[in-house]
């Protein structure tokens, strides 16, 4: 059985693929407050850190019923926050970030569903972050205001999020989500769920995410953060008490980041090589269209969000792995931090100079094959220990033009959880919109999300569908 996506794929095979259909009037959630709880006890964190305490600022949408079994968490990305839907005030223009995917008649309907979004700790949107005031610094000295976090806030991980979001749970008295959904990293975040609290959700809708970052990916992340890093305002990340801003730092890490959020085609469609004033001028200020998009989008991302919160995203971003608690073996029984001795031998046995031979680039070729295929199969074995003892159903959405966390980083999900026998549906969507997709009203991928949420929970017997749309 196969879940790669297949435009032929028999679409009656899966009940809420099929699911686009209308959906009557849609609506917002209207003027919604954001609420915050305050956690006295201290917090634990995976770096062996401790938070004496800590604040959870959250938003709800829609009605908790009467045994608290129709309740979604939503889990944000990486510049994201609790405000997923609707409206802050009257005068608000903004609407929340997911408001297109969270209300009347949407695909997280909430006339049915009672939804959650928190604002991960580390974050600057409220809860327990970089500027928030560190409780150490209160009363340490008489002559002294207190002072925030700053760069002295630890360095959190997607488990420490999902550990304070089950703690959250138990606040709610919600014991048993009916789904949990996120897009990117907040993808990674639904995924982690599944793995440290199988019995707390019934589904797990993944999107746009992969199991783990690449190489490509960090490289991307360490740019950005040094970027910040260089900045002479940043001041050791002390930039709030100085009275500075590593303003400069973070448009560029936001230029950076923005790029591989979209393609190719998508920023030739928008801007091509358009000239913003029809003739060059011969400087090095904005010239192009596609220039001074990035500035603006840098700019924008600069006066609301927080130099050390990029930071210290990135870094979780980073360190994801679901599978670092789960030890695993090669079908050859090697553990997947074993070394091949042939594979040194070979290695050493190679001769690397400017007159390389045929020979030479047969056996490097040959031995790099080797490595790739002995990884691939090492990190699908990984995933299927991790999974082993998941006890939800899944939903995992990509996009076929996502270049950031491609497709085939869904389906090595997919994969891994197929070859455990767990109950899952791949949706591979055809959109231009690149890493980005996932936040645009895309008809198929909405009625997917819905159709699954909707859908009878079949969690003890395996299926796996697959469709592109």
């Amino acid at each position: 059985m196969s879940a790669r996506s297949d435009s032929s794929s028999d679409h009656s095979t899966s009940h809420f693929l099929n699911s686009a259909d209308a959906v009557g009037s849609v609506g917002s959630v209207g003027i919604v407050t954001p609420q915050t709880f305050h956690f006295a006890e201290p917090l634990t964190l995976e770096c062996n850190r401790t938070l004496p305490s800590f604040d959870l600022i959250f938003e709800t949408y829609g009605t908790l019923n009467s045994d608290k079994s129709n309740a979604i968490l939503i889990c944000h990305a990486l510049s994201g926050s609790h405000h997923a839907a609707g409206f802050h005030s009257d005068d608000d223009k903004k609407a929340g970030w997911w408001d297109n995917m969270i209300g009347p008649n949407k695909a997280i309907d909430t006339n049915q569903f009672f939804v959650v979004c928190v604002n991960n700790i580390g974050s600057c949107f409220g809860s327990t972050g970089p500027t928030t005031i560190n409780p150490d610094s209160i009363n340490s000295s008489e002559n002294s205001e207190p002072q925030v976090y700053g760069p002295d806030f630890p360095l959190v991980t997607v488990k420490d999020w999902v550990k304070t979001q089950a703690m959250l749970s138990d606040r709610l008295g919600i014991d048993v989500w009916h789904a949990i959904v996120g897009g990117s990293m907040g993808g990674m975040q639904a995924m982690q769920w599944s793995v440290d609290y199988p019995k707390r959700l019934k589904r797990c809708v993944v999107i746009a995410s992969t199991p783990k970052l690449s190489a490509q990916n960090i490289a991307f992340n360490e740019v950005a953060r040094q970027s910040i890093l260089s900045d002479p305002d940043f001041k050791e990340g002390r930039y709030l008490q100085a009275g500075t801003y590593p303003r400069r730092g973070l448009i560029l890490a936001r230029m950076v980041g923005h790029i591989t959020y979209l393609t190719d085609d998508a920023m030739k469609a928008k801007f091509g090589r358009d000239l913003k004033s029809g003739k060059f001028m011969y400087g090095y200020d904005v010239e192009f269209q596609v220039e001074s998009y990035l500035r603006y989008q840098g700019e924008r991302f600069s006066e609301n969000f927080d130099a050390n919160t990029y930071l210290l995203m990135t870094k979780a971003l980073d360190y994801f792995d679901p599978t670092r608690d789960y030890p695993s073996t090669s079908s050859s029984g090697l553990s997947t931090e074993s070394t091949d001795p042939l594979e040194s031998s070979m290695a050493e046995s190679v001769k690397v100079d400017s007159t390389e031979s045929e020979l030479d680039k047969t056996l490097s070729n040959s031995a790099d094959i080797h490595n790739v295929n002995v990884a691939n199969e090492q990190e699908l074995s990984a995933l299927k220990a991790a999974f082993a003892h998941t006890q939800c159903q899944y939903l995992v959405v990509s996009f076929t033009s996502d270049w950031r966390f491609a497709p085939e980083r869904s389906q090595e999900i997919v994969d891994a959880l197929m070859a455990t026998g767990k109950p899952v549906s791949y949706i591979n969507v055809d959109a231009p919109h690149g890493h980005d997709s996932f936040l645009f009203d895309i008809p198929r991928y909405m009625g997917a999300v819905k159709g699954f949420l909707t859908a009878p929970f079949i969690a003890n017997s395996l299926t796996a569908t697959g469709e592109r749309s």
